[in-house]
């Protein structure tokens, strides 16, 4: 064990060093409590040969956390088994991760070279290991691009849209045994924060575990053995079911996360274990994670507020909603937790989707008439809706970004959403929509009532109190609001078809953008984004399905695509991104309700680290990811820090 004062010195040492370039000593490594066993009997190599020869080296310089205490279990829940999948984004271990203020950094990477934005080479710490023991080294990376991403049996064909420029892929080399490199011929600024995202850009894989399901390498008779074992068509199938990283479903498969799966689906009871090999430390030497487990309850997730308000969860966010938050915090002293309200990062807390790809040809012509878009969205009384709903804590707004972008200009907020049922009804009839039939409602231009169905996911009552809103605003500008619930994958495929008129569901994921982060929510280059799914799977399937964008604008939205990937620093990308907005501001192809909302974020009381004011967003940010759920710990009830802490 290394004397404090000497330890303080040798990290004041390797911070110095790291900034010069020059290769640190290494720092002395305490033995995991929860290990030693395991290390003592044999079963595990002691720590200072699990971690790589340079392990990351996590601070608590700035950020208000505080050096932990390894131990524990932490307790949270989800409402499907599938959903395991979201601790894959929590854990946030990635080859480039952002920090708390947006900015990209080196993680599982020891370093980066990237020359103008074309070639990039990524440097790995030697000595890194998978969660098995196994090296992991430039032969994932070369195993993953050629025998997984090009290999035309293994589905999904081809590179993923983020290793695209031009519809050419990279040319991929390995250097040595801890250095890659990828070239494309012309830019790829979405390479980057593609490896830093909630689900990021998969470039890697353990070879030496999936080499026994792949048939360029595995012995043929046990191959076809364990095809048939798994009840699988092909060993491409059986492949593609083991390598799923992301959805942590296969607890055999190596990891470099935090915590490793240790529960086969179905179950009720997920158990993750830390990684004896996870490439993070200390000031003090600790490897990371702090918290030994996580246990994942499975619960119906009308029901998790209510058990999370019962102290069953150490650390809940998700399925709880802001109005919960008053029997939450009514709760919260008798069953020893918090209550924390983080602000969300969507563009817009709820927006409504005209689909401009529908199949209805009447409503087709509707849609595509500005006019019609900026009459409904200022028919909308948001002040309402934030008063009734949210009780006056969120703001109205576009579904754009927020203050916090360094994007953010108050007229994207603010364009066409100011509440003016006059001007709606002059737009109205300006469009030559002037006959009312019953009830005082307008006819379409082949008579029939201009009945608007809304069609929404089930999930939340939210949506349908907000659209019940709505639809009293509405019919002061002559249309009828119908609210249809569906199931998600149902709504989600009646919108792809272009069966719907309109959807309601969450804005743009990423409302704090900054210029170098790609535009891609605000341009026609995916079938999820509901306003033009056609278009989105037209660019997604390079033409062979979907529809042409034949309209001005979002033509336009494309060649500003264009031109991002192909500016020269952050400044030109500003330029292109503030063009996308005000094009979005002006044409209302989706019409943002609120945003500014706040989430809750139960925390028992004996939790460190977790910050009391936070943005909950999915991508950057990971939900809890980018706060670093691995420094998260537990102090013993009574610890005076802790009492210093919460008072």
């Amino acid at each position: 064990m290394i004397h404090r004062p000497l330890r303080a010195a040798l990290i004041a040492a390797t911070a110095l060093l790291a900034t010069l370039g020059v290769a640190a000593p290494a720092l002395a490594a305490a033995e995991t409590p929860y290990f030693a066993d395991q290390v003592a009997a044999g079963k595990l190599p002691p720590v200072d040969q699990r971690l790589p020869a340079e392990p990351r080296l996590v601070t608590f310089d700035d950020d208000g956390a505080q050096q932990g205490k390894p131990g524990g279990d932490l307790a949270t829940m989800m409402s499907r088994a599938k959903d395991v999948r979201i601790i894959f984004a929590y854990s946030y271990a990635r080859l480039m991760t952002y920090t708390t203020d947006l900015t990209l950094e080196p993680d599982i990477l020891q370093s980066v070279e990237s020359d103008g934005d074309q070639v990039f080479t990524l440097h790995l710490r030697p000595g890194h290991r998978w969660s098995d023991g196994s090296p992991f080294t430039a032969e994932d990376f070369r195993y993953w691009w050629e025998d997984v991403i090009l290999d035309p049996a293994v589905p999904p064909d081809g590179p993923p849209p983020e290793m695209l420029v031009n519809g050419e892929g990279p040319v991929f080399e390995v250097i040595d045994e801890t250095t890659v490199r990828y070239s494309w011929k012309a830019k790829n600024p979405m390479f980057l924060p593609g490896l830093a995202s909630a689900r990021p850009l998969e470039i890697f894989g353990p070879s030496e575990y999936l080499k026994k399901f792949h048939v360029k390498y595995a012995e043929a008779a046990q191959l076809k053995e364990r095809v048939k074992a798994a009840g699988q068509k092909t060993w491409a199938h059986l492949h593609n079911r083991m390598d799923n990283a992301y959805d942590n479903d296969n607890p055999d498969m190596p990891t470099l996360q935090p915590w490793v799966n240790t529960t086969a689906a179905p179950a009720e009871r997920f158990v993750f274990v830390r990684n004896p090999y996870y490439h993070r430390i200390d000031p003090a030497g600790n490897q990371l994670p702090y918290i030994d487990r996580l246990l994942v309850q499975i619960a119906d997730g009308k029901i998790i507020p209510a058990k999370a308000g019962a102290g069953e969860a150490d650390l809940q966010a998700r399925y709880i909603r802001f109005d919960n938050y008053t029997f939450l915090k009514q709760a919260a002293k008798r069953n020893d937790y918090k209550v924390d309200l983080w602000k969300t990062g969507y563009g817009s807390h709820l927006a409504l989707f005209p689909n401009l790809n529908t199949t209805d040809p009447v409503w087709h012509e509707v849609f595509r008439d500005v006019r019609f878009r900026r009459a409904l969205s200022i028919g909308i009384d948001r002040d309402e809706i934030n008063e009734v709903i949210y009780y006056g804590l969120a703001r109205a707004s576009n579904n754009t970004v927020l203050p916090r972008s360094p994007l953010y200009k108050p007229e994207y907020q603010n364009a066409w959403t100011q509440y003016d049922v006059k001007r709606a009804n002059q737009l109205l009839d300006e469009m030559g929509l002037t006959k009312r039939g019953s009830e005082n409602i307008r006819l379409l231009p082949d008579g029939r009532p201009m009945e608007l169905i809304v069609e929404t996911s089930g999930e939340s009552t939210e949506e349908v109190d907000v659209l019940e809103l709505i639809a009293d605003s509405w019919r002061k500008i002559g249309v009828k609001l119908f609210t249809k619930p569906s199931q998600l994958e149902v709504l989600r495929n009646r919108i792809y078809a272009g069966q719907t008129l309109m959807s309601i569901g969450k804005g743009v994921d990423n409302g704090i953008p900054t210029a170098d982060m790609a535009p891609t929510e605000f341009v026609p280059i995916d079938q999820n984004q509901y306003e033009w799914p056609k278009w989105g799977q037209y660019f997604q399937t390079g033409g062979t399905s979907g529809e042409k964008p034949d309209m001005e604008q979002p033509k336009r939205l494309m060649e500003l695509m264009a031109a991002w990937r192909n500016a020269s620093g952050t400044a030109a990308r500003a330029e292109v991104w503030h063009e996308i907005l005000a094009i979005h501001a002006d044409q209302v192809f989706t019409i943002g309700l609120i945003n500014g909302t706040l989430q809750p974020v139960v925390v028992r009381n004996t939790l460190r680290n977790v910050p009391d004011e936070g943005i909950y967003n999915w991508d950057p940010g990971a939900h809890f990811g980018i706060y670093r759920p691995d420094t998260f710990w537990f102090a013993k009830a009574g610890d005076q820090t802790q009492q210093a802490n919460r008072d």
